[in-house]
């Protein structure tokens, strides 16, 4: 039987695969630092949960298809066309919310937790995350001032992170209103797990977020 998400979900991985490739012909680190991690992060779904039918196509074509929007970006689209930042946030955001959506609703099954703890959990965590991202997105910049070097990402200035923000919050209240909860399969297969990567990952955006800006206050 002809496997249309496996099929789509390789060419985009082929795709990001020359993205790479011409980041290496311009000899533009930038690019292909990002190529390269786009294509770890899309092939890792296709390789870990590839066997689940549905829902393993599902995430590995949605890795993959944020990935590489956000290759297009860096090659230029970015600066050349004005929604391409917003496309790709609200895509790498809505992915994002999808997966917290997920664990959180298997994390609390037994809880009895409000209605609304989730949805509200969920956009407020994914906007972190996307802070985080930003914060990132600073300090690849002063390290790249700092030694002289073009920086692996690209920050657009303060208007532009606002944007961001926003943009990523859209992602993830389409999730939430949605009810989007595809990716419970997975996740409630290993609901123990699930809340320790949970709980780690939330506590690694606090702690990063917090030495971002001690980072970029000393350098500033």
């Amino acid at each position: 039987m002809f496997d249309v998400f496996g099929s789509l979900t390789l060419a985009v991985q082929v795709a990001i695969g020359g993205t790479l490739l011409e980041g290496i012909r311009r000899r533009d680190p930038s690019v292909t630092v990002n190529a390269v991690l786009a294509l770890v992060l899309a092939v890792l779904p296709t390789l870990a949960i590839g066997h689940l039918a549905g829902v393993g196509s599902t995430i590995s074509l949605w890795v993959a298809v944020a990935g590489f929007l956000h290759c297009l970006g860096m090659l230029g689209l970015y600066e050349s066309v004005t929604w391409w930042d917003h496309l790709t946030h609200t895509v790498s955001a809505a992915l994002v919310a999808a997966l917290l959506y997920a664990a959180l609703l298997v994390s609390g099954a037994d809880s009895g937790q409000p209605p609304l703890a989730v949805p509200a959990a969920t956009l407020l965590l994914t906007v972190a995350i996307g802070v985080f991202w930003e914060l990132v997105e600073l300090v690849a910049r002063d390290v790249g001032e700092r030694f002289d070097v073009d920086p692996v990402l690209v920050h657009y200035g303060w208007r532009d992170t606002a944007l961001d923000l926003g943009f990523d919050a859209f992602g993830a209240l389409v999730v939430v209103l949605l009810d989007l909860s595809i990716f419970v399969p997975v996740l409630e297969r290993t609901p123990a797990l699930t809340r320790l990567v949970l709980l780690w990952s939330t506590g690694l955006v606090v702690v990063g977020s917090a030495l971002a800006v001690l980072g970029i206050r000393t350098t500033g």
